[in-house]
């Protein structure tokens, strides 16, 4: 298996993998368990992420690179039981109700039981309700409608279902011929499996890099505190996340994106600009963006108070907090730009 397919593959199982934020242990172990089985030691953190060592040849307590991913992403929560049986729910992360509107979901309730069910409006149907095409797509006209014999609230309470249970989203994961990959969750689950197949290459290769490496995957970056906790000694910390597409960017699915400056600010100048000076000297197809609207585990890291400077890369994700695409010429031309970084 070449190094993308198995990029691909991981993406595909992680995906399918629930874990809106805070409901991430499944996930979690999974990254664990593949880090472990291609030699590496993970420690876990009491906040939920998981840290892999990776040795470096030559360490040194001036440079210790970190990386970081987030296998968190968007979902809801059971806000309530309707009278009718169906449920209201509140948003974890930042997406527009009509990006979930139609999407099969599921239930994931506190004793362990998973039920499925489908995120409608109040008024789903255009031949019964007046206001179907007009009524506003937010939380308070959003309902989940269960595929169980329900039809009052003390009935879908009798199932076990509670206020507080999370609600996951059906990833909808398509791996296309021309090298597209459509999913939810791309952001940033595609990153993470690029991360591990940056691991899976130094395991077939024998090559490892001159520094220590931690890479942190987190599990609260869409709600904005994924890395505010790091290891104490990582002096300069790279967030894999994905590359904003969209209106005024020069980024595209099939580049790696190296951003500047996001809505939290500007990231650091030297080991941004380094990272440009790699891809260029690797001839990568990249790009350098401005993303307003985004902020980062980096971010998170910063305001928690730790000594680092930072930066981000990522694969091109168009339509992100939507059903997403990347392509594997992203994913490729993103391993490659942590290849040069590590010197790997």
């Amino acid at each position: 298996m070449n190094e993308i397919d198995y990029i691909v593959e991981q993406l595909e199982t992680l995906v399918n993998i629930p874990s809106p934020s805070g409901y991430t242990k499944q996930a979690m172990a999974y990254v664990e368990k593949t880090a472990k089985e291609l030699g590496f030691t993970c420690t876990s953190l009491r906040k939920g992420g998981v840290v892999i060592h990776v040795p470096g040849k030559n360490p040194t307590e001036e440079r210790v690179i970190g990386l970081s991913a987030h296998v968190d992403t968007l979902g809801a929560m059971v806000r309530s039981i309707n009278s009718n049986g169906t449920l209201r729910m509140t948003s974890i992360g930042g997406f527009m109700m009509e990006s979930v509107e139609s999407t099969y979901c599921k239930v994931h309730t506190r004793e362990g039981k998973t039920y499925t069910g489908t995120i409608l409006t109040k008024a789903p149907a255009v031949h019964t309700f007046d206001d179907a095409r007009t009524m506003e797509r937010k939380e308070k006209n959003m309902e989940v409608r269960l595929d169980e014999i329900v039809t009052k609230k003390e009935e879908t309470a009798a199932l076990g279902i509670e206020t507080g249970d999370y609600i996951s989203f059906d990833p909808c994961f398509v791996a296309c011929e021309s090298g597209y990959i459509k999913s939810r969750h791309l952001d940033d689950k595609a990153s993470v499996a690029v991360l591990l197949g940056l691991l899976n290459y130094m395991k077939e290769t024998g090559n490892g890099p001159e520094c220590d490496v931690k890479i942190v995957i987190t599990g609260y970056e869409e709600i904005g505190f994924g890395a505010s906790f790091i290891p104490q000694e990582i002096t300069e910390f790279v967030a894999v996340d994905m590359g904003a597409v969209g209106d005024d960017l020069a980024g595209e699915e099939r580049k790696v994106s190296i951003c500047a400056k996001d809505a939290a600010g500007a990231y650091d100048y030297d080991l941004t600009g380094k990272l440009i000076t790699i891809a260029k000297e690797k001839k990568l197809d990249y790009v350098v963006d401005v993303f307003p609207h985004y902020s980062s585990d980096v971010s998170a890291a910063l305001k928690g108070g730790n000594n680092i400077c930072g930066a981000l890369i990522g694969p091109g994700v168009q339509a992100s907090h939507n059903i997403e695409r990347t392509h594997k010429l992203g994913l490729k031309n993103t391993l490659e730009l942590l290849k040069g970084y590590l010197e790997v």
